[in-house]
């Protein structure tokens, strides 16, 4: 018969320092498999007992609720704290919303969509070539390691895929046409949305005066270990193109 002290707890509550960000507290065993299963809802380790979901949508609340209601069908406890609570239950849009037809749910579908996005820049899987402002916002071009190239428009929430291609090179070229003089290698400096966000996954609450680790080794690691068939078609383009430069100097949290 297990201690009940043994029987795993999680406890969901607001992030400290960042007022949308949501913590989850796990007490009992096993904190492996607790950590496993949060991982799936978008919650990433700060330590052993603590761990943190920091989107750039700012829609922590709602896929805490999410991730509740799963755990807690898995019959897992699950405790929700009052103030995360409060946020839940509160309705609220961005000001000035460039899609005002959107419905609230189909909202928060195109800001989880720029979510993966920003994911998979940051965790490697989407390699970003080059980047531009277009006169209104940053568009830039690239790679999945296991997919296509593309072309993305916006930031932060707003970010959308707008274009696909087969490679690299036609991508590449098309954004070079496109975008001419603006465009510069690699990808733009993170947003503060996207620094903030960093700064919440890389510090306990309370610590905010602790400084995150340099966004740069992760996604090096990712890049080296990425020198597949769209890095040689790359690698031709830029042979071809004098006026273009290789940049290896890529911050992780970058935005495209």
């Amino acid at each position: 018969m297990p201690h009940p002290e043994a029987d795993p707890h999680i406890r969901l509550d607001l992030y400290q320092e960042r007022s949308s960000a949501v913590t989850a507290t796990i007490t009992g065993t096993p904190t492996r498999t607790l950590h496993a299963l949060l991982t799936i809802h978008g919650f990433e380790p700060l330590d052993e007992q603590t761990m943190v979901m920091a989107r750039i949508d700012r829609e922590e609340p709602h896929y805490a609720e999410q991730a509740a209601l799963a755990l807690r069908a898995e019959n897992l406890t699950v405790d929700i704290a009052p103030g995360l609570r409060d946020e839940i239950d509160t309705e609220w849009t961005w000001a000035n919303y460039p899609m005002p037809w959107c419905s609230r749910a189909e909202v928060r579908e195109v800001s989880n969509d720029a979510q993966k996005i920003y994911d998979d820049i940051r965790h490697g899987r989407l390699i970003v070539h080059a980047h531009a402002h277009d006169g209104w916002t940053t568009v830039a071009v690239g790679t999945y390691l296991h997919g296509p190239s593309i072309h993305l428009h916006g930031e932060n929430h707003l970010r959308t895929e707008s274009m696909r291609y087969d490679n690299p090179v036609e991508a590449i070229t098309e954004f070079d046409r496109l975008y001419g003089d603006a465009v510069r290698p690699g990808p733009a400096l993170a947003t503060s949305t996207e620094l903030e966000a960093e700064r919440a996954r890389t510090s306990l609450p309370g610590a905010a005066e602790a400084q995150p680790t340099p966004a740069t080794t992760r996604l090096v690691g990712a890049h080296a270990a990425a020198a597949g068939n769209h890095e040689a078609l790359l690698n031709d383009f830029l042979e071809s193109h004098g006026e273009w430069e290789k940049w290896s100097s890529i911050p992780v949290e970058s935005a495209c």
